[in-house]
């Protein structure tokens, strides 16, 4: 059943007895329809602590809504809202919205995703696998400069065209070219962050119940995009070099694969940099079999000791990689911008359903962009980024030889924000999990990427402070030889 939220607080000083104020605002939440029939409310101490009252008093106000027929306990469901003060009064039945809800054709996130996704939120929980830049990495100041400069040059603000404004699409032509792809603005789309891309994809060129092939462990795993689009994840091991390419062709054939989705710079979560060997035999393999190949490419730029190998797109002469860039991970999450390289037959038909869906990005996101990336400030703050990476990734690396060297094993990441931890002993990871949030420390387990990966953690050293990474990790070494 959908967890329903509480976003209220009673007046303690309101001449208004407390358990009063919450049957009236429990019975308004049913009443407008916000909490439809048959939704669970929380448990009685759950509940007590969110609103910040004794249990007695919910006690009590649960009593009172049951005997106006709004609520019922019902065995191995707890309490459930069974009417609405509407239906009371009339016999007409409410909408069952819960039926609605279990009908959608969009698969809900897997619950440790949603857990982590409500708790990100919380100002008391530090993040320990936020696949996110610290707002201190952010550059607010210079974000503020950028807008100041688009002073007076803001000539549209109105819908962009298909493929997104034309000075974003020149910039990042130019921007790419650095990297070795050469890509004309007419075979870029502005997509409002990698993931609409993927999304793009799933629904826009696809064959319905085909497979797509990913590395295992993979990002991927952790989201329905394209379950819910009734296409198949089958995993493909990885080693030291990155995806296991003597197993593509097979795997293609056996699953009448449709696609390849690949991570080769900065892999997430394993942090895994695909060899320049691998990515030509990857290339080389797809070419043979027929493969698209789905690059995502969004951690590249954030090397922290040399560059990794070129993108496969830099390599592609046969227009087979699609290649997905991003200022996401490297700028600001909340510009959503990101885009998608491919053949112009593909972009042309990707543009087309964005239209459908958003009508286009945040034209004043895609002005922004352009000036980061025409300007220089973008390489500027890459520098300052990848330093300040640097130092975070030797602070968690310290804390980890400290307190895990006898319980754990991991590989130096050499960029991007991620750590693969393996636990080496036996541990129930979901109750790893549950004990640290308890105490603050939200985790990525791994089995939100590979349901194997059951001794696993992603680490992230990018979003958490280091006085916050440090103290953390000690905690949850802690917490893991309770586990264990």
């Amino acid at each position: 059943m959908t967890r329903l939220t509480i976003d209220w607080k009673p007046d303690k000083s309101s001449d208004i007895p407390v358990y009063k104020q919450v049957v009236e605002y429990i019975r308004d939440k049913i009443s407008t329809g916000e909490w439809p029939v048959q939704s669970k409310l929380p448990a009685q101490r759950a509940l007590a602590e969110a609103l910040g009252v004794n249990r007695s008093t919910v006690v009590t106000a649960m009593e009172e809504l049951k005997a106006e027929g709004l609520i019922e306990a019902v065995v191995g469901s707890g309490t459930v809202i069974c009417n609405n003060t509407w239906s009371v009064l009339t016999a007409a039945s409410p909408p069952d919205w819960l039926s609605y809800v279990r009908s959608g054709t969009h698969q809900p996130n897997l619950p440790t995703i949603r857990e982590i996704n409500r708790a990100e939120h919380d100002p008391n929980v530090i993040r320990l696998g936020t696949g996110e830049l610290s707002p201190e990495l952010i550059p607010a100041r210079a974000m503020e400069e950028i807008f100041q400069r688009l002073k007076g040059r803001l000539s549209h603000l109105g819908y962009s065209e298909p493929k997104g404004l034309l000075p974003l699409r020149q910039a990042i032509s130019d921007h790419l070219r650095g990297i070795g792809i050469e890509a004309s603005p007419s075979a870029i789309l502005i997509v409002s962050g990698a993931l609409q891309a993927l999304q793009l994809v799933s629904v826009g060129i696809l064959r319905q119940g085909s497979a797509v092939l990913v590395e295992k462990p993979s990002y991927l795993s952790s989201l329905h995009t394209f379950q819910s689009t009734h296409l198949r994840l089958t995993g493909i091991p990885m080693d030291a070099e990155g995806i296991r390419t003597d197993l593509i062709a097979q795997q293609t054939r056996a699953n009448n694969a449709a696609l390849l989705y690949t991570i080769p710079s900065y892999h997430n979560p394993t942090g895994t940099v695909m060899s320049e060997r691998r990515r030509e035999q990857l290339l080389h393999i797809c070419e043979r079999e027929r493969l698209p190949i789905l690059e995502d490419d969004v951690y590249g730029e954030l090397w922290l000791d040399e560059p990794a190998p070129k993108p496969l797109k830099a390599s592609d002469k046969n227009g087979l990689v699609l290649y997905v860039g991003s200022l996401s991970k490297t700028l600001s999450p909340g510009l959503r911008i990101g885009w998608l390289v491919g053949p112009e037959p593909v972009i042309e038909r990707l543009a087309d359903v964005k239209m459908q869906t958003d009508y286009g990005s945040s034209a004043l996101s895609q002005w922004a962009a352009a000036e980061w990336l025409a300007s220089g400030m973008y390489r500027q703050h890459l520098t300052q980024v990848r330093a300040a990476l640097r130092h975070r990734r030797e602070i968690a690396l310290q804390a980890l030889r400290k307190d895990f060297s006898d319980i754990a094993s991991w590989q130096e990441p050499q960029g991007g924000f991620y750590i693969w931890l393996r636990i080496e002993q036996p541990v129930s990871m979901r109750e790893l999990f549950s004990l640290a949030l308890s105490q603050g420390i939200l985790l990525n387990p791994g089995y939100v990427y590979d349901k194997t990966a059951n001794q696993h953690l992603r680490l992230s050293y990018a979003y958490a402070d280091t006085r916050q990474l440090q103290q953390a990790l000690h905690r949850l070494a802690r917490l893991v030889r309770e586990c264990v």
